[in-house]
């Protein structure tokens, strides 16, 4: 690797927001949080991954991968990532490396052509251009070609420089960040600021979760300025330097981000969730509460308590049919993340009872608050490779197993209900309306009338012959 990107991934490592990070000694701090990956094994997710992942969702911006056409052919539409404008983030842009232009080192004048004829043809507000393996390794340097576009078509173009072999994906959402800050945040002024702008950092609005939550911060009257990256445009990240306060959503990717902006332009953070109904309120509050430290309107405390008593209410008597249903269900969770704890209170609000829960891509933080939600007791595993997970829902008695849908034929292999939470679902769980949206799902997952049957002993191991006369049928006349 570079030495600038070297630079740039010991920087990174160093997150002196992470109290966990830094109690860790000078060597661990250098290995990072994320599992190494190991060379030829498939690693669930690269640091190219995870910064297409991260910057993909800004929906006007071109995304052009410089690499062979199986990066991008295994990156597009990771992520259920919904717009409500432009589509230009939908079509795929590749380089498309071949052997040839390996050997001949054609891949810096490719990767202009390329950055060329995107803009001469859809003419989008900025090109983010992605490094991967192979041309980092050969040495191709976009940021030079990067600039050199800049200056050439009058666009920004900006280089991405996080390759697969870099590390893991957690690392490619933290160097996507360091990208937007280098080239994207505090380049453009809004036309106008209020008192109680924000940003939301870390929310991709999987399946429109974001659309959930807007209209209940606009009858606050708390704009958002800048979603980093759920339906973003690329206007309105470069200003995010202009918001009041930042909401970060998933610490472990962008706790790096939400610290240099508070550092650069004074914009306090704090992490928060908005899946389930307390801590969607606590969100909320802690939003009101700052904005107002800052200079809000103080009648903002009281309009936020009025939303949240009305929002509460109306969900508790929207969930009030599912309760008996979902109540004392046994749940065994494999997510990831600020899931990991947001969605253990929101099943455990319905009176749910939480088997174990994974914590991969957690923070320290994040194993705290599960401990303080299921007690010091709490299962808490970072893998569980399909055979353990086979053997752990049967020996836990769970219901359903809520994961992702590379562990759904687990479940079916186990005969368990699952339900999808992780990024590739079509179902929105965000906010008050998203609770709801969950515990429906749960609710036809483990009341589904299949089950049983599939429970039950196969017809053919009940008495039952394929040619055998139903039981009532007359017998034939002696003759």
């Amino acid at each position: 690797m570079s030495e600038a990107l070297n630079a740039r991934i010991a920087d990174v490592f160093q997150e002196p927001a992470c109290a966990h990070n830094q109690a860790k000694s000078e060597g661990a701090r250098k290995k990072g949080c994320g599992k190494p990956l190991v060379p030829g094994a498939t690693a669930g997710g690269c640091a190219f991954d995870g910064a297409k992942i991260a910057l993909q969702p800004i929906t006007d911006a071109a995304h052009l991968v410089h690499g062979p056409l199986a990066c991008e052919g295994n990156s597009w539409d990771s992520r259920s990532s919904a717009s409500s404008g432009p589509m230009l983030y939908r079509t795929s842009f590749t380089t498309d490396l071949s052997e040839l232009d390996i050997v001949l080192g054609n891949g810096e004048k490719k990767l202009y052509r390329a950055i060329r004829k995107i803009i001469e043809e859809h003419d989008p507000p900025a090109v983010f251009v992605y490094a991967t393996c192979v041309p980092a390794l050969v040495g191709d340097d976009i940021e030079a070609v990067c600039k050199y576009a800049r200056e050439k078509l009058g666009k920004p173009v900006i280089a991405v420089n996080a390759p697969g072999f870099a590390g893991t994906k957690n690392l490619g959402n933290k160097l996507a960040g360091e990208a937007l800050l280098d080239h994207v945040i505090g380049t453009v002024e809004p036309d106008r600021t209020t008192d109680c702008d924000i940003n939301i950092l870390g929310e991709y609005n999987l399946s429109g979760e974001l659309w959930q939550v807007k209209p209940l911060l606009a009858r606050l009257g708390i704009r958002v300025l800048s979603s980093i990256t759920g339906d973003a445009r690329f206007r309105e990240v470069a200003q995010a330097h202009r918001a009041r306060v930042s909401m970060v959503v998933c610490s472990k990717a962008l706790i790096t981000l939400a610290r240099k902006i508070e550092e650069r332009w004074g914009i306090p953070f704090f992490e928060g969730s908005f899946y389930g109904i307390s801590d969607t309120s606590d969100a909320l509050r802690t939003l009101a509460r700052m904005l107002v430290e800052r200079g809000a309107p103080e009648d903002l405390l009281a309009r936020t308590e009025a939303l949240i008593a009305e929002e509460e209410a109306k969900a508790w008597a929207a969930l009030e049919p599912y309760r008996p249903r979902v109540a004392g269900k046994r749940v065994l969770l494999y997510t990831g993340g600020h899931k990991s704890w947001s969605v253990v209170s929101a099943l455990r609000e319905l009176g749910m009872e939480v088997v174990g829960t994974s914590v991969r891509k957690s923070t320290e933080a994040d194993k705290d608050r599960i401990k303080q939600i299921l007690g010091e007791d709490a299962h808490m595993f970072e893998a569980l490779p399909a055979k353990e997970m086979y053997a752990t829902l049967s020996a836990s008695g769970a219901d359903v197993l809520v994961s992702g849908g590379r562990s759904q034929f687990v479940a079916l292999k186990a005969k368990v209900p699952w339900v999808d939470i992780n990024q590739e679902r079509h179902e929105a769980y965000a906010a008050y309306e998203g609770m709801v949206e969950l515990v429906a799902a749960l609710d036809r997952a483990i009341n589904n009338p299949m089950w049983a049957e599939l429970r039950g002993p196969a017809p053919w191991d009940a008495g039952w012959a394929p040619n055998a006369a139903p039981a009532d049928a007359a017998a034939p006349a002696e003759g």
